[in-house]
This record gives structure tokens, sequence and C-alpha cells, in this order.
């Protein structure tokens, strides 16, 4: 397993490679056979998660006025989190044929049963997407508690200051509070973003959604345990959500906003691969991530089935062996390690030099 390279500074090199690269290496992914869609798949997937929900729902119903509900509100946590993973492929036109279908379904999946907002997600995603990384331009990388780059960790003052110092060690605990922080900044995208596409479809969307799944858990719950099944059901998405999209590119090389380089390698390059030792394990991770454990190749080929990815990252890990370009695999250990080594050292930099002689020797310039 390669490990994450060390924290880059403010303008970190990153050498391009040959721009036709990807064409290459699109061209093996399709003498392969590996460009096609997978519908029975994702009909195999959406049958199991329905599933599972329904059954989630009939055991809330049957428990009643108990806290044992607070099971069943992790195991929804979970399953919300799967729905929104089908919600970001419908989004990269993965699973139907057309685009407006897909859209269809990832409008669907997002705002009536996950409640975030399609367009907020697509808008943000899309993205990233096209500059993973890139300081100023990449929106995965701006500020938001957490501070990804150094610049950001040396403006927090008070509490924000206390947080940033130790925020590796608080990115768990942390996104606990996640979940209800994706849905608050969709919704605020909904009422301020400018030009939003579908704004009043999806505002009716989420907040009928909201109004029918709040009422039904007060409804069939006492206060108190109705908070603490919100409050579980949230953290757990949230912590969820987080942990499967953290690994895949933070403490990787950031690209200066001007740096040109070719697609191949900035998809290349920024993005870490979660792996494990067995194809067994591996089909285990891409359902648990969905398909996310294979960033590198998601960000080659964004439109490709999840069930794929498997053989087009065997394809894409030869090539990068041949030319030398370094590709970057980790165990889901130290993956989350080397996030959490990352985050801690961009907090250093949020520290005052003279508060410890051994500060000074870690801080970012």
């Amino acid at each position: 397993m390669s490990s994450t390279p060390v924290l880059p500074s403010t303008a970190p090199t990153v050498k391009p490679g040959d721009p036709k690269s990807f064409f290459h290496v699109k061209q093996l992914v399709s003498q392969a056979g590996l460009i096609r869609r997978r519908p029975g798949h994702y009909l195999g997937i959406s049958i199991v998660l329905t599933t599972l929900l329904a059954g989630t729902i009939t055991g809330m119903v049957l428990l009643g006025e108990s806290w044992f509900q607070l099971l069943m509100a992790a195991a929804l946590g979970l399953l919300l989190t799967q729905f929104a993973f089908l919600a970001h492929e419908a989004a990269h036109r993965q699973i139907l044929a057309s685009g407006k279908t897909n859209d269809k379904l990832g409008r669907f999946l997002a705002n009536i049963v996950v409640g975030i907002s399609y367009q907020w997600w697509m808008n943000k995603h899309n993205k990233h997407h096209a500059t993973p990384n890139t300081i100023g331009k990449d929106p995965d990388i701006e500020w938001d508690t957490i501070s990804f780059q150094p610049a950001d960790a040396q403006r927090q003052r008070g509490l924000l200051k206390w947080i940033t110092q130790r925020q590796g060690y608080l990115f768990f605990p942390l996104l606990t509070l996640e979940g209800l922080n994706l849905h608050a900044q969709s919704i605020k995208y909904l009422f301020l973003g400018d030009r939003v596409k579908h704004r009043r479809r999806e505002i009716i969307s989420i907040f009928t959604r909201i109004a029918l799944y709040l009422g039904a858990v007060f409804l069939f719950l006492p206060v108190g345990m109705a908070f603490a099944f919100l409050g579980v059901q949230l953290a757990v998405f949230g912590v969820y959500m987080g942990a499967s999209f953290a690994p895949n590119h933070k403490g990787m090389p950031m690209v200066p906003a001007d740096a040109r380089i070719d697609f191949f390698s900035r998809q290349v390059l920024t993005g870490r691969n979660v792996m494990a030792r067995t194809g067994f394990g591996n089909r285990v991770l891409s359902h648990v991530y969905g398909g996310l454990n294979y960033q590198v190749e998601h960000h080659l080929f964004p439109s490709m089935p999840r069930a794929n990815l498997a053989g087009v990252s065997n394809i894409v890990r030869a090539y990068c062996a041949e030319h030398q370009i370094p590709y970057t695999v980790a165990s889901v250990r130290e993956s989350y390690a080397q996030v959490i080594t990352y985050l801690n050292k961009v907090g250093l930099s949020a520290r005052d030099p003279f508060d410890c002689p051994m500060v000074s020797g870690y801080r970012i310039s």
C-alpha cells in the first residue's frame, strides 16, 4: 500500500504527463468491454435497499414507544446514505440510458428519499470533478468548520481556532453534525442561490418530505424519544457520508489555481483509492462506499457504472505503473489515518509558533 504524500506547500509540485494518456486508457477500457451500462446491477441494489427500508419502517411501527427505536434510527441513517449514493450515481448518468431519466431518478432519490437538494449537489459536485483539489476552484476544499488549507487555518479565531488546532482528532465527532449541515446547506442554496434549476419544485419536494418525516416521528414517539431518534439518524447519516467522501482526496496533493496539467494526471494524482487485499473484500467495499473507493477511476470515468470500476482499476493501475505515474492506494485504516494526520498538520498552522518551541518546526509556510 502506498502512503499519502507529505503535506504539500501552498504551491505543491504537480507534474503534468502526456495529454494523450486519458485517450490511451479509454481505448483500453473500451476494448475490455467496460463502457457498458449495468441496469440489472442497479435494479438489484434498488430492490435490496427498498426492501431494507420497508423492513426498517415496519420495525419502527412494531416497536412503538421503545428506546430500541434508536437502532431503527441508526439503520435509517445507513440506508439514507445508500440511497444518497444512488442519487450521486444517477447524477453522473451511471444508472439509466438518458440524462433526463437519470435526473428524474436522482431528483426523486435526493429530494424525496434523502431530503437534500439534487440541484445543489449537482452544482457543487460538478465543480469538484472538474477541478479536484484545485485551490480556489474545488468547493470540497473550501473552509467549512474544518480547514483543508493552511491559509484557512491561520484565519480562525476563538472557538474555531481551538477546533482547527485539533481538527484531525475531532474529525469524526464533527461528522455527527454533517448530516444536519448537508440539509441546511442545500436548503440555503435553494433560497439564496442564483439561477437554480427547478427551484420551486425542489423546495416543495424537500419541505413536503421534511413535514411528512417529522410528522411521522413525532406522531408515533414521545417528544424526547423523537428528538433522540432524529439525532441518531442524522448523526449516523453525517458520519457515514463524511467518512465515505473524506478518504478520496483529503491529504492528496493540492493543485495551484493556475497550474497547467492534463486531465489524466489531474485526476490520478489528486485521488486516493481505498482497497482491500482480496477481490471479495473490494466487492464489499464497493457496496459500503457506493463505488467511491475506486475514486481515481470514478473521476476518470464519472459515468462508469459502479460494477465496472474494479476492472477499470486494473487497467489504470497497470498503465500508471508502466508510465511511472503515482497511483495512491490505501487500506481503510490507512486512508483514515492519512486524512487525520493531514488535518492535524494543517491545524498546526493555526497555532502561535511562540506557544511552544516544538510547534515552529511543524509550521506550514
